[in-house]
């Protein structure tokens, strides 16, 4: 900022530099909404859409009603693992009896009771068919159970070979979608970039520059942080190339724009010292602001202002310092008043 500059209006400088960055946020905060919402223009792709449903029918039809045998068989297997348990345990305390019975029996060897000796034998026979025809149960159960998930684990194998097939297209879709999707913010971003550009070119210096500033920032953040990020992969071949793009339509325009800023320089210099003067004089503060930084006003290279016999530049020997007309200080050239007595000075007078 320029020595010469009033301190109130430096303050207001700063502060106008506040309300640049505030609108800014606020319109950065705004189209982050803007972009973010722009995914819903579209419906959300998923595997399944790219499945024939009549075979995705088929396929969650056959795990379903599979899965619906399972849970019937092992409430049924459940149900016939208890049943044989109570069989067995039976079948058990009826062969413990028997056995006691029996070795009373051989001991007593009385005659009377082979009668109830085939009553015994027929009621373990019962008990121990009753058993096995239990244990038959829960084999069957078992059976079913595992005819139900074997039903349900190819019915799950068919669906993820539908979904493998489905895959690739799915991928195509996808990429489209964020193509698309690019578009629509490229779309709504390329043209804040552009007025941006021109707002940069035309106003940034005008009485509304703060807003002008704030739209600029707002605009480089849309394409570069709510845009860029976004840019379709490929393989990384798209970002690759538009970034080589990018960088050579910039580094191109810098490319022009420093040949152009030598040619204005060197036909600048060329030009007699009262018209150079004459117009530096135009832009007093950035005249002043080039000396504050040790640097010529008219050609800004570097020159040493703190040595007391330089009066002219070095490089393209316009005036920097004259003497006072009235008090015959030495002083800056481009000053419209001597600091000594505060005679107002011709700027552009060349040096005495």
């Amino acid at each position: 900022m320029s020595k010469a500059m009033r301190l109130s209006e430096k303050w207001f400088q700063r502060g106008l530099w506040l309300v640049a960055f505030a609108f800014a946020g606020f319109l950065i905060g705004l189209g982050g909404k803007v972009v973010e919402n722009l995914n819903l223009v579209e419906e959300p792709l998923t595997v399944e859409q790219f499945i024939d449903p009549r075979q995705d029918a088929a396929s969650h039809a056959t795990q379903k009603e599979a899965y619906q045998v399972m849970q019937e068989a092992d409430d049924a297997l459940e149900q016939a693992r208890q049943r044989h348990k109570v069989a067995a345990a039976n079948s058990q305390t009826a062969r413990e009896t028997f056995d006691n019975w029996l070795a009373t029996r051989h001991a007593t060897a009385r005659p009377e009771q082979d009668t109830e000796l085939l009553a015994r034998t027929r009621q373990l026979d019962q008990l121990k068919a009753a058993e096995r025809e239990a244990l038959a149960a829960v084999e069957k159960q078992e059976q079913i159970h595992l005819d139900a998930q074997q039903r349900h684990a190819a019915a799950i194998q068919q669906h993820d070979a539908l979904e493998a097939g489905a895959q690739e297209p799915y991928a195509r879709a996808i990429q489209l979608r964020e193509l698309r999707v690019f578009g629509y913010r490229l779309a709504l971003t390329l043209p804040l970039l552009l007025v941006a550009g021109w707002l940069w070119r035309h106003q940034r210096k005008g009485t509304w520059w703060p807003f002008v500033w704030g739209f600029i920032f707002f605009a480089l953040f849309a394409f570069f942080v709510e845009l860029v990020p976004y840019l379709p992969s490929y393989g990384g071949y798209v970002r690759y190339v538009v970034g080589i793009l990018i960088t050579v339509l910039v580094g191109r325009q810098a490319i022009l724009s420093l040949q152009r800023y030598l040619e204005r320089q060197r036909a600048a210099e060329a030009l007699p010292d009262n018209q150079r003067r004459e117009s530096l004089s135009l832009d007093y503060d950035a005249a002043l602001t080039r000396m504050g930084k040790g640097v010529c006003p008219g050609c800004e290279r570097p020159v040493d202002l703190k040595d007391p016999a330089l009066d002219y530049c070095p490089h393209c020997g316009i005036g920097l310092f004259k003497r006072c007309g009235a008090c015959a200080t030495r002083r800056n050239a481009f000053t419209r008043f001597c600091f000594s007595c505060g005679t107002p000075g011709e700027v552009n007078k060349a040096p005495a």
